[in-house]
């Protein structure tokens, strides 16, 4: 198993250097780390007394490693999950933000292990994640990797300006969808024509 700080290096590479696409709500972003991040953590990279494009440009991994490790996997309490199922939702955390322990907690509903949609990894969340995991060792981790799936082509169906993170100019699966399928079993990958009959309406 990976440790915490791995895993986070791990995040780092998959999410890429600077980028600032105006269709991404997050703004600009560095390692996966966006403008409003820094401004919310009061973070200013270059130390001259604002916070702007210029710090995201100036983050280095290491710094947002360091981000990642105390409020995308510390502060939200993902820890207490269980130990197979860390990794994908703290990559899902650092993507979605509390969305990523929302999915969580309504797969846990479906699969008879009710706790409130909350977003937050208290008591309930924890305990469920653990029942969940007993019943199905073999099955959570890929089970809440389907579910990051699905989130991601019901987020592009609905704001058509996402869709290019989700289906490639080509047609083929975009980066959420990849994304998703590295914490899902190859056995669960969607085949290219099903991707493409999933995202057909799109036009």
């Amino acid at each position: 198993m990976l440790s915490v700080k791995e895993i986070a290096e791990e995040i780092v590479a998959r999410e890429g250097g600077f980028v600032n696409d105006p269709d991404d709500p997050g703004g600009a972003t560095n390692h996966g780390v966006t403008i409003h991040t820094l401004r919310r953590l009061g973070i200013d990279v270059n130390r001259d007394t604002r916070i702007d494009v210029a710090d995201v440009r100036a983050l280095k991994p290491a710094q947002a490693v360091k981000i990642y490790i105390e409020h995308y996997h510390a502060r939200p309490g993902i820890g207490a999950l269980p130990e197979p199922l860390q990794a994908s939702v703290f990559d899902m955390y650092v993507n979605a933000g509390s969305n990523a322990v929302k999915i969580l907690q309504r797969l846990l509903t479906d699969m008879g292990f009710p706790c409130d949609p909350d977003g937050e990894i208290g008591p309930q969340t924890i305990r469920a994640a653990q029942l969940a995991h007993e019943a199905a060792p073999a099955h959570l981790v890929d089970a809440y990797g389907i579910a990051r799936r699905n989130y991601y082509y019901a987020l592009a169906d609905r704001r058509p300006a996402s869709r290019k993170f989700a289906r490639r100019a080509d047609g083929g699966k975009g980066g959420w969808i990849t994304r998703a399928e590295e914490f899902i079993s190859p056995k669960y990958h969607l085949s290219a024509a099903q991707h493409a009959a999933r995202v057909a309406r799109w036009g």
